[in-house]
């Protein structure tokens, strides 16, 4: 842990690094007790069975330990989305409608591209990119050159991107039969990387691998660059920033862009993971977008923090999947998520409480 000196010598413990850690860890701990408790009054004499099934749920095989990783996949990728954006003080609540349109960009290309061979899978990745980055570009310019607010904005194109989305999908890849999309071709599947072999039966596949070396580029991209110094001066200080010569414009629409990538790739890792997945023609909000700003919260906005965030939210999903032999019902598992992350909210108060704490501390012993 790092420290510093008081002017005599005294060495105060910089408790705001671990701060964030220790407030999502006590943010988890209180949801996982309140869920229990919510357990205890529905049904007591089941109550700790249904817990266990949360905490031990996904372990019971590979299979489900494969699957925790495949649920894992888009919700890292929207997560990694929302805390770029958290970075340089944006907030990407439009991480759904640039998911949805990289899964669209991702099928077209995967149903389509057939004549693209083995690369075809590659191709349906970047165009999950590009839809990705694209829709997220709108709010960026509004953003940068006329101050629009971003959180407005994102909502708007969250709602036209689904419409979007169902218009592109009638078009290009529908089925009339079932309302939906098109099956991919094989393909267009991204290779298990030997994800079967370690977890036979399961639904896992590279996505996961590749959302992690994602996670690790973002991380270096974010903290041993000098675009993503600009980028976090930026979202600390707009004014401080573009007196020393960095270009705040075309900082706000670059990290918007590389956030929409993220959440469009998100959305090809989803639908082309060859697990039955196909884009319905229905009015409803893709989900993974809203679960990836609870990620990003929980993971502090940290990359690595975020891929761990968004395992743990896969974990417990998975587990609660098996409450039901206990006979209560999977939501419970979306009421101890909401509130591990409104604890999770107070790391920020935690932080600052600290901060306060070490200075004070140091002023005494002054």
């Amino acid at each position: 842990m790092m420290s510093k000196k008081d002017n005599k010598g005294f060495r105060i413990p910089d408790l705001t690094r671990v701060a964030g850690p220790i407030s999502s860890i006590g943010a988890i701990v209180v949801g996982l007790i309140i869920g229990l408790i919510i357990l205890l009054i529905a049904n007591p004499s089941k109550a700790l069975e249904g817990f266990g099934w949360i905490i031990g749920g996904s372990l019971q095989s590979p299979k489900d330990i494969g699957n925790v990783l495949y649920y894992a996949t888009p919700i890292i990728m929207t997560g990694l989305s929302v805390a770029f954006a958290f970075r340089t003080s944006l907030f990407n609540i439009g991480a759904s409608g640039q998911f949805i349109m990289g899964a669209v960009g991702a099928v077209i290309v995967g149903v389509h591209g057939k004549f693209l061979g083995s690369f075809q899978w590659v191709a349906a990745l970047l165009a999950s990119m590009v839809f990705g980055a694209l829709w997220a570009l709108i709010p960026g310019i509004l953003k940068a050159f006329y101050n629009v607010n971003e959180v407005i904005s994102f909502i708007m194109t969250n709602y036209i991107g689904m419409y979007l989305a169902n218009i592109l999908v009638r078009e290009t890849v529908y089925h009339k039969l079932t309302n939906r999309s098109l099956p991919v071709a094989a393909t267009a599947n991204i290779p298990k990387m030997g994800m079967d072999k370690l977890f036979p039966e399961s639904m896992a596949n590279g996505g996961f691998i590749i959302a992690v070396l994602i996670a690790i580029l973002v991380y270096i991209l974010l903290n041993k660059t000098t675009f993503g110094f600009e980028l976090k001066a930026c979202g600390f200080n707009k004014d401080a920033s573009r007196y020393a010569g960095i270009n705040a414009k075309k900082n706000i629409v670059l990290s918007l862009l590389i956030a929409g990538a993220l959440a469009g790739i998100g959305g090809g890792l989803l639908y082309l993971a060859g697990s039955g997945k196909y884009i319905y023609v229905e009015d409803v909000l893709a989900a993974e977008g809203f679960t990836g700003i609870s990620v990003a919260l929980l993971g502090m906005s940290h990359p690595i923090g975020t891929l761990f965030a968004g395992l743990f939210i896969a974990y417990i999903t998975v587990g609660g999947s098996y409450m039901q032999l206990a006979g209560f019902v999977p939501e419970i598992i979306d009421i101890i998520t909401a509130t591990i992350i409104y604890f999770a909210a107070f790391a920020l108060i935690l932080r600052s409480v600290l901060q306060r704490f070490r200075f004070r501390k140091a002023g005494d012993k002054s």
